[in-house]
C-alpha cells in the first residue's frame, strides 16, 4: 500500500474516533510502531487537531467539536488551492463570500509552518488584478453582479429559462431561452442563450437581467436540436480567420464573446474561428475591424464580408508615416 493511501486510510479511521492509541494503529494497518508514530506525525504536521495523552493508558485525543477532514491535502496541493484563489481577487467571481470563507478555512487546516507559507506567497506573489501597493486590497468592482448567483443556481436545476432583460431602465424584455453557457468576456459576465421566441443566439449582459426564473412553458424544441442549429449556423459564418501564434496569443487576452478558436497547429501554433457578422450593423463591424488589426500581422482571412473587408481597406489607406 502506498504512503498516501494509507495516511488517507488512517485518517478516515481515527476520524470517527474520539481516542485512540498507536497499537491500535499498528493492528487495524499491520505496519511498524515507527511507521505508525511517522504517519500520525504527519497528519498532525497538516493543522489536524490531535493532541497526545501520555501515560501508560495514553494515546491520541480528537479535539472537541472538531473533526478531521475527509480529504487530505498535501503541502503542494494547499498551495495550488490557495494561490488560485489569491490570484482570482478583483475578478468579478461568483460566491465572493464564500470564496473568503473557503480561504479561511483552508488556512485554518494548515500546519503553522504552511500557514507562514501561504502569507509568504500572498505578499511575493502579484497578479493581474492584483494591487502591488495592497495585496490584500479588494476594488469595489470584485463582486460579481448580484444576478450572478441566482442566475447559477437556476441554471444547474433547468436551463429552460423565463428572463427579463432590461437594456434600458424602464423597458423589460421578457424572454423564454435556452442558457448554454454563462461566462466572462473583458470584464463583463455574459449569458449565451438561444431564444426561442426569436429563433436567436444571444449574449446577453448578466447585469441587466432580472427576476430570472425557471420557465413553466414546455420547451418549443429539444437540448440536441437547439445544438445542431448552433454547428449549422457556425458553418454558415461569414467571417472564417486563420491565426498564427502572435495572433492565438493576442486572441486569448481578448476577444469577443461567444468566439471559439480551433487550435490547427502543433504547440498552439495556429488556429482558425469562424464568426457570423450582421453586416448591417455598422458599429459591429467597426469593432471587429479594430480587433482583427489588433491581432497582428498574421491573420489570414478565408472568409470575409465585403462590408467588414471595405473598413479593413479604409483603416491602411488613411495610415500616415512620417
Amino acid at each position: 500500500m502506498k504512503k498516501t493511501e494509507r495516511i488517507n486510510l488512517i485518517m478516515r479511521y481515527i476520524n470517527n474516533r474520539a481516542h485512540f492509541t498507536i497499537a491500535e494503529i499498528q493492528r487495524e494497518f499491520k505496519i511498524s510502531r515507527a511507521t505508525a508514530i511517522r504517519d500520525i506525525n504527519e497528519i498532525q504536521a497538516m493543522g489536524f487537531p490531535l493532541t497526545t495523552e501520555v501515560g501508560r493508558g495514553g494515546g491520541y485525543h480528537v479535539l472537541q467539536n472538531q473533526y478531521l477532514p475527509a480529504v487530505r491535502f498535501t503541502p503542494d496541493e494547499l498551495k495550488a488551492i490557495f494561490i488560485s484563489f489569491i490570484a482570482s481577487k478583483n475578478s468579478q467571481l461568483p460566491y465572493l463570500h464564500n470564496r473568503r470563507s473557503i480561504t479561511e478555512k483552508l488556512i485554518g487546516i494548515a500546519s503553522q509552518t504552511q500557514q507562514d507559507e501561504l502569507i509568504e506567497l500572498n505578499r511575493i506573489l502579484l497578479f493581474e488584478n492584483t494591487n502591488p501597493a495592497n495585496p490584500n486590497l479588494l476594488e469595489l468592482d470584485d463582486a460579481a453582479p448580484p444576478e450572478l448567483n441566482q442566475l447559477i443556481s437556476l441554471a444547474v436545476r433547468d436551463r429552460h429559462l423565463r428572463l427579463t432583460y432590461e437594456l434600458s431602465p424602464g423597458w423589460p424584455q421578457l424572454m423564454d431561452v435556452f442558457l448554454l453557457h454563462i461566462f466572462n468576456s473583458n470584464a463583463q459576465w455574459l449569458a449565451e442563450v438561444y431564444d426561442f421566441d426569436t429563433d436567436e443566439f444571444r449574449y446577453l449582459p448578466v447585469e441587466m437581467l432580472r427576476d430570472s426564473a425557471i420557465s413553466e412553458q414546455k420547451m418549443p424544441c429539444s437540448e440536441q436540436e437547439i445544438m445542431n442549429k448552433k454547428r449549422l449556423r457556425t458553418r454558415e459564418s461569414n467571417l472564417v480567420v486563420k491565426l498564427d501564434a502572435t495572433g492565438i496569443r493576442r486572441f486569448k487576452r481578448m476577444h469577443p464573446p461567444g468566439i471559439i478558436l480551433s487550435l490547427t497547429g502543433m504547440f498552439q501554433s495556429s488556429g482558425i474561428f469562424h464568426v457570423q457578422l450582421d453586416v448591417s450593423d455598422a458599429e459591429a463591424l467597426e469593432y471587429y475591424a479594430d480587433w482583427l488589426l489588433f491581432l497582428g500581422k498574421g491573420v489570414e482571412f478565408e472568409r470575409i464580408p465585403d462590408e467588414l473587408r471595405r473598413i479593413l481597406e479604409e483603416r491602411f489607406a488613411k495610415l500616415t508615416f512620417p
